[in-house]
C-alpha cells in the first residue's frame, strides 16, 4: 500500500513569504514534524524519516505534516539583523498556530483533534515551544536532540533581546507563566530525548526539563546513551520507538473506557 502525499503552498500573512506544508498518510493521530534548522517541508522524507514511519502511516495510526523551517533557516543563514530574526521566530510560531494548524484541522475535517509535535535539533525547539505556547491545541511533544536556549545564535548582547524573542523561547517565557495558560500546560507532556554520542548535548534537555519541572509541567528526559550521535540515524530510531509506545498506550486506554 502506498502512503498518500499532498503538498500545499501559500503566502503567509504573518511571515510575508511563501511557505509550504506537506502531509503524508490518510488517517490517524495528526503529528506536526518540524525540520532541522535549514530544512524544508520535505527534508524528513529525503532523510528517510517518513520511511521509518511507514508502518504507522499505512496502518492509519498517524498522519504526518511538515512545514518549511523558515525561522531556523534565517538563523542558520544570519538573515537580516538579530532583531529581524527574533521577529521572524515569533512570527513563525504564530504562522504555525494560526495558518498551519487550521490547515491541519481542515485536512482532518475536525477542529477539535489534539495535535502532537515532534522534531530534531532546532526542530525539537519548535516542537517543545508549540506545546508551551499553545497548549490549548498542541498536547504532546517529542523533542529529539534539542537545542533549547537559542540566545547564543543571535549574536546580540543580552539587553538587545526583544519581546518577540522572549515570548517564543520556552526557557525564557515558561518561568513567567501563571493562571489558565499554566493550568492547561500542566495537563500536557513534553518528552526530551537525546543521545550522548557525537555532537549531542543532553545538558540542553536537562536544562529545559528543570525549567518545566519547576512549573509543574509534565516532562521526561530519555537518554539513549553514547552509541547515539546527533544525526538522522538516531532520530529514525527515536521517533518510531516513541510513537509505538504512545499509540499502544492510547489504544489500551481506549479499550478500557466504557
Amino acid at each position: 500500500m502506498g502512503v498518500p502525499k499532498i503538498r500545499t503552498t501559500w503566502t503567509s500573512e504573518r511571515m510575508h513569504r511563501t511557505a509550504s506544508l506537506v502531509r503524508w498518510g490518510h488517517f490517524g493521530q495528526p503529528l506536526l514534524l518540524f525540520p532541522t534548522a535549514g530544512g524544508d517541508c520535505e527534508e524528513v522524507e529525503r532523510m528517510h524519516l517518513i520511511h521509518a514511519l511507514r508502518p504507522f502511516l499505512e496502518a492509519g495510526a498517524i498522519k504526518v505534516y511538515s512545514c518549511d523551517s523558515i525561522a531556523g533557516r534565517a538563523l542558520l543563514t544570519q538573515e537580516g539583523s538579530p532583531q529581524h530574526r527574533m521577529w521572524l521566530q515569533d512570527q513563525f510560531h504564530r504562522y504555525v498556530r494560526h495558518e498551519v494548524l487550521p490547515a491541519i484541522h481542515a485536512d482532518c475535517q475536525s477542529d477539535t483533534l489534539p495535535v502532537w509535535t515532534a522534531g530534531a535539533s532546532i526542530g525539537a525547539f519548535h516542537a517543545a515551544a508549540m506545546v508551551c505556547r499553545f497548549p490549548d491545541v498542541f498536547h504532546r511533544a517529542i523533542a529529539m536532540s534539542g537545542t533549547y536556549d537559542l540566545a547564543r545564535f543571535f549574536g546580540a548582547p543580552a539587553h538587545a533581546f526583544t519581546h518577540h524573542f522572549l515570548v517564543s523561547s520556552p526557557v525564557h517565557f515558561v518561568p513567567t507563566l501563571a493562571g489558565p495558560h499554566l493550568d492547561v500546560l500542566r495537563q500536557r507532556f513534553i518528552l526530551l530525548l537525546s543521545g550522548e554520542g557525537r555532537a549531542e548535548d543532553i545538558g540542553e534537555s536537562w536544562n529545559l526539563a528543570s525549567i518545566l519541572g519547576r512549573q509543574g509541567i509534565p516532562n521526561r528526559v530519555d537518554s539513549w546513551g553514547r552509541d547515539w550521535p546527533h544525526d538522522w540515524q538516531t532520530w529514525r530510531a527515536m521517533l518510531p520507538t516513541t510513537l509505538h509506545h504512545w499509540l499502544t498506550r492510547e489504544q489500551s486506554v481506549g479499550r478500557q473506557r466504557p
